[in-house]
């Protein structure tokens, strides 16, 4: 599950301050250089994923891995790394840590030899039972080589009964529970799997014609732009993907339940020309942003984004209310993660390392700040304090998303729910510890209808909005577990 957000290098720019996206996963089937393709598509989505990365291919016969900490383009940008990674098949993964320490054996395509052969397999997303099934399989005998959650469907494939790769995947499948997309591959076949709820994003790609083309396996379609591959359709929920020389097989194990895609994806997660279950990422957050606008007006002299994710939103926002955009913060996009000891001073100084304010654009005028959450505050506090030195007569902020009140466990790392800011405090509350001179999100209804809902149905929900309400889709095992371990101790003590 989803572990508290950490201090670290990272503060001093702000970006603790931001829901942390949790991986992104990419795979080729049949494809020149696959490797290579691999890691282009990668390096597309990097923005799913910053910490650490890798890459698996077949040549036919043998498996070849290249697992790195840090950035695609410092792991696969020579050509001596991707010439050791050869075959016309292979997967990759971009790791932000949900689970497990961001240490070289929680790198992921987690690769295992079983009887049947190779398989390697990257996951997007979160079990919410691993650590109960975790402590099964020990007791079983397994042997765990890594701290993240991943590892526990490469020991219930090797332990299942079943006889061939894709029964078996099924089998383990069907024993976890949570929120996730998986890219694996064996000797046979690439396959894709998504979450029988579509809580995690997977589609699918094709490279080439239709005759002798090949096939992509991806977590946004912004993947395919870069390497030339055109989209074919989304995986469904609940949807196996079966992908060798003879084609796609689609396997659909688990019967139709109710799609719950998570919302955040729209908000903030997918790069912004992406086009996530049939919707244009730019255009939602265009229309999430004139919403807002009808809901929340305020007047003001100007509208200004936090780059870069709040842009479409005030664009948005502007165009509904009349209000000029203009770019009042300006982003610094070559700051490196660690070029300065982040002591507690330096991270006082550290908005401003990565934002500087536009002061012509500021002084004197009422401003709208358009940004798409506020986790702890901290970053938009400092916002708020350095469009004020600039000059601004008045500040107000406007989000792009509802309050977020509650933890995710479905794969993206958020803080424990006590530090969450709106789950402590009233938007009046935290509009005084901002420091703006107004503060309003939109409303749960009003993010449906900017998504072509009617508003939330609140008997059963279209998207996966447990960070807004608290309705959790997917049972907890896990931290149902936990509670109960820690009240037992608890009564022990007493």
């Amino acid at each position: 599950m989803s572990a508290p957000a950490r201090l670290g290098p990272d503060d001093l720019l702000g970006e603790d301050d931001k829901l942390h996206e949790e991986c992104g996963v990419f795979g080729v089937w049949g494809v020149p250089d696959a490797a290579a393709v691999v890691a282009l598509g990668l390096h597309a989505l990097q923005h799913r994923g910053q910490e650490a990365t890798g890459i698996v291919s077949l040549d036919g016969n043998r498996f070849h891995s290249h697992r790195g900490l840090g950035l695609v383009g410092d792991n696969f940008g020579e050509a001596r790394v991707i010439e050791k990674l050869p075959g016309r098949v292979a997967i990759g993964h971009n790791r932000y840590a949900t689970t497990g320490d961001t240490i070289l054996r929680n790198v992921q395509p987690l690769y295992a030899d079983f009887e049947f052969g190779g398989f390697a397999v990257a996951h997007n997303g979160n079990l919410t039972n691993a650590h109960i099934l975790r402590r099964a399989l020990v007791r079983r005998g397994c042997l765990f080589q890594s701290t993240t959650d991943s590892e526990v469907f490469v020991h219930l494939i090797a332990i299942s009964l079943y006889s061939t790769v894709v029964d078996r995947l099924i089998d383990a499948l069907k024993q976890v529970i949570g929120a996730y997309s998986l890219v694996a591959l064996s000797n046979q076949a690439l396959v894709g799997v998504r979450d029988p709820l579509g809580v995690r994003p997977l589609i699918l790609g094709r490279i080439g014609n239709e005759a002798t083309g090949g096939w992509v396996l991806a977590s946004e379609t912004c993947a395919l732009d870069i390497v030339g591959a055109h989209f074919v359709r989304d995986i469904e929920p609940g949807e196996i993907v079966v992908i060798d020389d003879n084609g796609v097989e689609s396997i659909k194990p688990f019967g139709r339940r109710p799609e719950r895609f998570c919302v955040f994806e729209y908000i903030y997660f997918a790069r912004p020309d992406s086009i996530v279950e049939g919707t244009p990422v730019y255009e939602a957050r265009k229309r999430i942003g004139a919403e807002l606008a009808e809901e929340a007006p305020v007047e003001a002299d100007v509208i200004v984004p936090v780059p870069d994710s709040g842009v479409p939103a005030a664009m948005g926002y502007a165009a509904k209310s009349g209000i000029p955009f203009e770019l009042g913060i300006i982003r610094n996009h070559y700051v490196g993660r660690t070029f300065i000891e982040p002591t507690d001073h330096i991270r006082h100084l550290g908005v401003k390392l990565k934002h500087s304010a536009n002061r012509p654009m500021l002084e004197g005028k009422r401003v709208i700040l358009v940004d798409d959450s506020i986790v702890r505050g901290t970053t938009s506090k400092k916002i708020v304090e350095m469009v004020r030195a600039a000059g601004a007569r008045e500040v107000h902020m406007r989000i792009s998303s509802p309050p977020t009140t509650h933890s995710c466990f479905y794969g993206i790392d958020t803080p424990e729910r006590g530090q969450l800011l709106a789950a402590r405090h009233t938007v009046e509350e935290m509009a005084a510890l901002i420091g703006a001179d107004s503060l309003a999100f939109i409303s749960i209804d009003g993010l449906y209808r900017a998504l072509g809902r009617e508003g939330r149905d609140h008997m059963a929900p279209q998207f996966c909005d447990a960070c807004f309400t608290g309705d959790y889709p997917i049972s907890l095992p896990d931290l149902e577990d936990n509670s109960e371990r820690q009240l037992s101790l608890l009564t022990a003590s007493n």
